[in-house]
């Protein structure tokens, strides 16, 4: 079954308080985002990855690929107005027959185990997305600023790569855009089709902030060890 990873390298990074975007800050003197292609590579060495960068930094990416080597096995795709747009662009020229991989480039930590995972949960029953629970207590706020208490027994984050066979993710993506999207999995509930789930990682972080960096630089201190 052939296999494709759509690498989405959109943000803006405002929150790290950096002008680069962060998918573009060294990790141990490398670029996040080359991570997770890392990630992904390391997984399945037939995989297709496209990476989804914003157009202003097309050029600046294509140099980074070919400083680091990867110039000759890596799709660059422009990305689009919201993430529904650039993953979208990204699966283009997906297959019907390939297994689909929705990755956010900023998640470096993912590991080689929940990809295997993914891949092989979305390939018998069409989806995939790793969650964790939610460890904190949770409240709902009115209007009013009253508040009251949310069960949390069965509530989960949700993380990626998002997983699904292109037969069913490619059209139901034939849709305009929509606010409620607000990831892969919601776009496929709009087209009638269950959202399958495995047990994610709680390394596998989405950075977002400059702690974020520091954990993730520990993280793989540990690997390397």
């Amino acid at each position: 079954m052939s296999k494709l990873a759509v690498i989405v390298a959109g943000g803006s990074g405002l929150r790290m308080g950096k002008e680069l975007p962060k998918q573009f800050l060294l990790l141990e003197g490398k670029p996040i985002f080359l991570y997770s292609i890392d990630a992904f590579k390391s997984t399945f060495s037939d995989i297709k990855i496209n990476l989804v960068v914003p157009k202003q930094y097309l050029d600046y990416t294509r140099d980074i690929l070919v400083n680091f080597g990867y110039a000759s096995n890596i799709t660059l795709i422009e990305g689009g107005e919201t993430r529904f747009h650039s993953v979208k662009n990204g699966i283009a020229d997906a297959k019907p027959e390939d297994i689909v991989f929705v990755h956010d480039a900023v998640r470096c930590l993912v590991s080689v185990a929940l990809i295997k995972k993914c891949f092989d949960e979305a390939s018998s029953n069409g989806s995939a997305i790793p969650v964790v629970p939610i460890r904190d207590s949770m409240r709902r706020l009115a209007d009013d600023g009253s508040s009251e208490v949310v069960k949390r027994d069965r509530l989960f984050s949700v993380q990626t790569p998002q997983t699904f066979k292109a037969e069913i993710l490619l059209p139901a993506f034939n849709i305009n855009y929509d606010e409620k999207f607000t990831d892969e999995a919601t776009v496929l509930e709009n087209a009638g089709h269950k959202i399958f789930t495995v047990t994610g990682e709680e390394q596998n972080i989405k950075i977002t902030y400059p702690d974020d960096l520091l954990y993730a630089k520990w993280r793989l201190g540990l690997r390397a060890n």
